[in-house]
């Protein structure tokens, strides 16, 4: 017996002082609303209704299963009709998992810009490079670099990452400035470690119209961009670094470009979410307004290169 059902059906007769009536806003049978009671009464020993062809009234023992139960059915139906509604809600909190690099560079800006033009909407944001489960770690939004994610997720391209070979200008004086691929074999250079399979990712070019792909020699590597960055900026060596993340430091003169004419976009950035139909109104809300602010701020790598090749 589904005690929950059948109490709720006990308190819609008490309610309604019918069982027609009941069974009517049950959605169900006169009978069935009938049967279900009639359960309750076996399984508690008890008769809960004076029955006769023109009067129902409670017994005893119904009276104070009503007085008991009543208060918590509408407890409960005051929760389901609170989460319904806050489903129409833009207040409230958005959970959201970004790789470090894309998470300080492009989502954090845009989240206060979204609580300008929503204020009640706040945020839990968990940066990692480690990729997260999104299903296990109940987040709202995730974002990812570079293959779009599984099939079990909905995913958006937000944008293409420019991938740029740069140096500071320190390391360029002590060191000389490569004017091929190939002379990065007698250069200091940096690499980046990908934190899930711990593989040092090889260096990407263009070359003669396709994507080439160079092991180069590794004075340090990381598994953060932000520290291979901070190397490069120190004069390290050379990395190549997404532009994204250093669009500041080209304009400034921090780093210079090299090797344009190689640079390649041959990954993506991309947002994704749970495949389902009851979202909530303040994540839809934000996954439609990084859909509009990410992809212009991505679109912006290009520019930021011809800019710093033309200082």
């Amino acid at each position: 017996m589904d005690k929950a059902r059948v109490i709720s059906l006990f308190i819609g007769v008490v309610r309604a002082r019918s069982f027609s009536q009941a069974a009517v806003d049950a959605g169900l049978t006169p009978q069935a609303v009938s049967k279900a009671v009639r359960q309750l009464e076996d399984h508690l020993g008890v008769r809960l209704f004076h029955r006769t062809t023109r009067s129902l009234s409670l017994t005893d023992e119904g009276s104070r299963l009503f007085e008991l139960a009543n208060p918590g059915l509408r407890l409960l139906d005051e929760a389901l009709e609170q989460i319904q509604s806050s489903r129409l809600e833009v207040d409230g909190l958005i959970r959201i998992a970004a790789p470090m690099s894309i998470g300080n560079a492009i989502i954090v800006p845009l989240l206060q810009q979204f609580q300008q033009r929503y204020p009640g909407a706040h945020f839990d944001m968990q940066l990692d490079d480690h990729f997260t489960d999104l299903v296990e770690s109940r987040i709202d939004v995730g974002f990812r670099a570079g293959s779009p994610p599984e099939r079990n997720l909905i995913s958006r391209k937000l944008g293409e990452i420019t991938l740029l070979t740069c140096a500071a200008p320190a390391y360029l004086d002590a060191h000389g400035t490569p004017k091929k691929v190939a002379d990065l074999a007698g250069h200091r250079c940096t690499g980046f470690r990908q934190p899930n399979t711990g593989r040092l990712l090889p260096w990407e070019f263009h070359v003669d119209g396709a994507t080439v792909y160079q092991d180069v020699p590794t004075v340090a590597s990381f598994n953060t961009v932000e520290g291979e960055l901070m190397a490069v900026l120190n004069g390290m060596g050379i990395g190549q670094m997404p532009v994204f993340m250093i669009e500041k430091e080209l304009a400034s003169g921090a780093l210079a470009p090299l090797l344009t004419s190689t640079i390649t976009a041959n990954n993506g950035v991309f947002m994704c979410y749970q495949q389902r139909t009851q979202m909530p109104l303040r994540v839809r809300h934000f996954i439609d307004f990084v859909s509009e602010q990410a992809p212009l701020r991505l679109q912006a790598q290009r520019r930021a290169v011809n800019a710093a090749k033309a200082r």
